[in-house]
């Protein structure tokens, strides 16, 4: 039997295949572990068989994975998608048009997803500060002293965030200001010698 007649048939042509492809970003590049290979089947393929639509499935996730992974523009998809139909059990040239036309629909969506799950840890997202003058000490010699009062919001994407709170004196104000000109002229050379 031939690759492409082993395929389920598309309930209602490219539409169950974007909907599938649609389903595999959701579960995917979105986060809903709710869209189960279970709940596909049933809703776009339900006369196909499990292992019929387990085998699309995976093929269709796989080449989404390769155009997401490598972020193809235009161009390259379409030479991807063109090698794909001329491979031994690739796809036919209706799935390609309509892999093409998911992309180009999804990509910028997609690759956003990306990033951020490629993010290992948090990001500032947002700074605040103020200079207060200290009203309480446990020494009398710094009461009235200016200190600074930074509050940092911390976290992913579409989580909650994290405040942290910090205070400074003028030393450790002076101390981190050191440090933050360092890093920028770390920054500056290296984009000066690439």
């Amino acid at each position: 039997m031939a690759a492409a007649e082993q395929q389920p048939p598309a309930a209602d042509g490219g539409k169950a295949l974007s909907a599938l492809l649609g389903g595999i970003a959701q579960a995917a590049y979105y986060g809903k572990a709710d869209i189960t290979e279970e709940l596909l089947r049933g809703q776009l393929y339900p006369e196909a068989a499990p292992e019929e639509f387990r085998a699309l499935r995976a093929k269709m996730g796989g080449l989404l994975q390769s155009i997401a992974s490598a972020d193809m523009d235009l161009n390259q998809l379409e030479a991807f998608l063109t090698a794909q139909t001329k491979k031994q059990g690739g796809i036919t040239s209706d799935q390609a048009a309509v892999i093409a036309k998911f992309w180009k629909n999804h990509r910028v969506r997609i690759h956003e997803s990306l990033v951020n799950q490629s993010r290992w840890d948090n990001v500032l997202k947002n700074m605040n500060w103020r200079v207060d003058l200290k009203s309480q000490s446990r020494h009398v010699d710094q009461i009235n002293t200016p200190v600074a009062i930074v509050e940092m919001e911390l976290g992913k994407n579409g989580q909650e965030s994290e405040f942290l709170c910090l205070e400074f004196d003028e030393a450790r104000v002076s101390q981190m200001l050191k440090k933050l000109s360092e890093i920028e002229d770390s920054m500056t050379a290296l984009t000066q010698t690439t």
